[in-house]
């Protein structure tokens, strides 16, 4: 790829992949609980952040790398991932808009017993890494979607999409005081959700673009 090519189109591929993992990474769970409330408590917050944002950094390139070799020889099998990648994100997003009117609320309380550096961090690869969402989701859904981007520009998807999380868990880990009222009104989760709905449904369609070239 040539390179006044590829800087035209590493923007877009920085872009999806910043779009798709802020979407599935910004939810009412444990995980960012547990940040929120670490946050809050303003305790061990940069180890908690760096290993959450890490976890999710491994866990993309394995995804890409892997489904990028396991596609390579198989057109047919990437389209066929593609599309049930579309369906999923075009579920994803419907199930976005169907909460954005009947929001919840993100709380964490502040109080309770201390953790040690190494528990805080055991409780973090739990809730990271025993949750069965993050391999569907961060692992092949995020990993066969980068895997359909052209090799010169997955770096660049890789990059959005570990660069979310990371922005994503400094925010709440750092910004908790802040944030966690805002989290607590379900108007806030209203227009989240909203907006992480009309987002993945942007992504399905563009993803069926890039898997089905010509026929959209």
């Amino acid at each position: 790829m040539d390179t006044p090519v590829l800087a035209l189109q590493a923007g877009p591929a920085l872009a999806s992949g910043l779009a798709l993992s802020l979407g599935l990474i910004v939810a009412i769970g444990a995980q960012n609980a547990f940040v929120l409330r670490q946050g809050l408590r303003r305790e061990h917050v940069g180890p908690i952040v760096a290993f959450c944002a890490l976890a999710d950094a491994a866990l993309i390139v394995a995804g890409v790398l892997g489904m990028a070799q396991a596609l390579g020889e198989r057109p047919t099998l990437a389209r066929a991932l593609a599309a049930a990648g579309a369906a999923f994100l075009a579920l994803y997003g419907l199930r976005a808009l169907h909460r954005a009117r009947r929001p919840q609320r993100l709380e964490a309380a502040a109080g309770g017993a201390g953790l040690s550096r190494g528990a805080a961090l055991a409780q973090a690869a739990a809730f990271t890494l025993l949750n069965p969402h993050v391999y569907l989701d961060t692992v092949l859904l995020v990993g066969s979607i980068g895997a359909q981007q052209p090799p010169a520009l997955r770096p660049w998807f890789v990059a959005g999409a570990a660069g979310a999380s990371l922005g994503w868990f400094a925010a709440l880990g750092y910004g908790a005081r802040w944030l966690a009222p805002w989290f607590a009104r379900p108007q806030a989760w209203r227009v989240l959700d909203g907006l992480i709905g009309v987002t993945m449904l942007a992504l399905a369609a563009g993803l069926l673009r890039l898997a089905f070239p010509g026929r959209g």
